[in-house]
Formats: C-alpha cells, sequence, structure tokens
C-alpha cells in the first residue's frame, strides 16, 4: 500500500551478495520528491551493484535490509512492476537490439507502463494511440534537441557512446517516473555530449522527480547541481553532505577515505 505521507524513496540496512560475495553492506539513504543525489565513489564501491539491486537485476541476492517507495517494500517485486511504480534506471552499458526501432521500442515500453500505471488507478483508459505518441515523442526529442530521425534507427546499434546515453535520457523523458537512477551516464563521454546529456536532465528535473546520479568523477556534477552528495566505501555510504563534498573530494582523492573507512583485514 503506498503511503503519499512517507518518504518518496527509503533505503533502510540493505545488504546485496552476488555469487556468496557480498557487495553491499549496509546502505541507508532518503530521496524525497524534488531532490538531486549524487552517490561518488571509486571502483568496487558497490554504486552500480546498489543501481542493480533497486532495479531487480536477479543477479544479485538481497540478504538483509528495505528499499520502500512511499512506504511499500520494493524488493520482492519484478522489474517491470517497479517501473510501473516510476522506478527508472538508466543503464552505465545500454543493451544493443538490432532490428528494433527507437521508436516501436520506446512506444511498446510508455503503452505497458502507462496501461499498469492507469489499471492501478482505476482508469481503463490507458495506453496510448500511435498518433498521439509520435507526438509526444517529438516532443521529447525536441525538449533533448535530439533530431527526429534518431527515433528509426535501432536501438542502440552502431551508436556512439554519447547516443546511447542520450537514447537513455529519451526513455526517461516519455517515461516520466518519480524516480530516476543514473548509472555513470557520464561514463566514456566527451565535453560536448557530456554537456548535451546533462542539459537533457535539467530539463527534465521537476520538483516530483527525484534523481540518483551515480558517479566517480565530479565533472558530471558541473552540469547537473546536486542537493546532496554521498560518498560510498566499500559497500557503504561512509560521507554525506552537500555540492562542496564533490569538490572536496575531487581535490583530495579517495585514498584519505578508504584509510579512514575501509574494513581493516
Amino acid at each position: 500500500m503506498v503511503d503519499s505521507n512517507a518518504p518518496m524513496f527509503e533505503i533502510e540496512n540493505l545488504h546485496a551478495s552476488i555469487e556468496d560475495k557480498e557487495i553491499l553492506k549496509g546502505v541507508n539513504l532518503t530521496i524525497n520528491k524534488g531532490e538531486i543525489h549524487a552517490i561518488m565513489g571509486p571502483n568496487g564501491s558497490g554504486k552500480s551493484t546498489l543501481a542493480n539491486v533497486l532495479a531487480g537485476n536477479p543477479v544479485y541476492e538481497v540478504t538483509e535490509g528495505s528499499a520502500r517507495f512511499y512506504g511499500e517494500d520494493i524488493l520482492e517485486l519484478d522489474p517491470d512492476v517497479r517501473a510501473q511504480l516510476g522506478i527508472f534506471l538508466a543503464f552505465q552499458y545500454p543493451t544493443v537490439i538490432p532490428g528494433v526501432s527507437m521508436a516501436n521500442f520506446l512506444r511498446m515500453a510508455v503503452t505497458n507502463v502507462r496501461r499498469a500505471r492507469a489499471e492501478k488507478s482505476g482508469d481503463t483508459t490507458g495506453g496510448l494511440a500511435p498518433r498521439e505518441f509520435r507526438r509526444l515523442m517529438k516532443e521529447k526529442m525536441k525538449l533533448l534537441k535530439m533530431d527526429e530521425s534518431f527515433a528509426t534507427r535501432y536501438l542502440n546499434e552502431g551508436f556512439s557512446g554519447g547516443e546511447k546515453k542520450r537514447a537513455e535520457i529519451l526513455q526517461l523523458a516519455l517515461l516520466e517516473p518519480s524516480l530516476a537512477i543514473l548509472d555513470e551516464t557520464d561514463s566514456g563521454l566527451d565535453i560536448d555530449a557530456l554537456r548535451v546529456v546533462s542539459d537533457g536532465v535539467n530539463a527534465l528535473a521537476s520538483p516530483e522527480m527525484g534523481f540518483v546520479l551515480i558517479t566517480h568523477y565530479q565533472r558530471l556534477l558541473n552540469y547537473i547541481k546536486p542537493h546532496f552528495v554521498h560518498i560510498m566505501i566499500e559497500g557503504r555510504i561512509v560521507q554525506s553532505g552537500g555540492p562542496e563534498l564533490a569538490l572536496e573530494l575531487e581535490a583530495k582523492g579517495y585514498e584519505k577515505l578508504r584509510a579512514e573507512f575501509a574494513t581493516p583485514v
């Protein structure tokens, strides 16, 4: 049961493993509507594992803790049900799907999510007619400054790193989630592509949507200003603060934090 008075998203003492190796070791994080949170940390700290666990990747086993969306624990829900609730993950390495155009993939995804949300609210008119979807897609592509020909290409086939990330942002724009988790969206992008993707995120940010930005580097945060920055070391969030924390981390690096927070061998 959704509790409108509860925080939008609340992670409490989350532990998760893969092949009996514990990766997440007690993550705690609360995200409210309209907030942008950045999670930073070195390779192997558990950032992408956290994103995958929240999206419902079955490779990972949750062994303890909870992740609640408006009070409802999502950890037993299938990935498609989580998407229908309003949780979106932009992958670090998006999948290539030859033979399926961007437009057809997006129409299917948007129609299924909208229909499920409509049924849950008792509305029997869910889904989008093809003409209505094309109008919506053109509107979002214009907002993101994308050429309309982009929609006719096969999903991620032959895409550059920047084009793959722009395709993920277009999905985000069309699905209109409540919580968007962007897993290393800046990975492999040059400055121009990074600016295009960042402009898209900034255009979509609203008082009704929460964002989690997972990144190694402070440079993404030059373009997307977070309200909160969290540092992850060895599967736990060890330090939280405002945007200044990212600048401090950029100056000092992760070694000092590793020495302070790493588990003794």
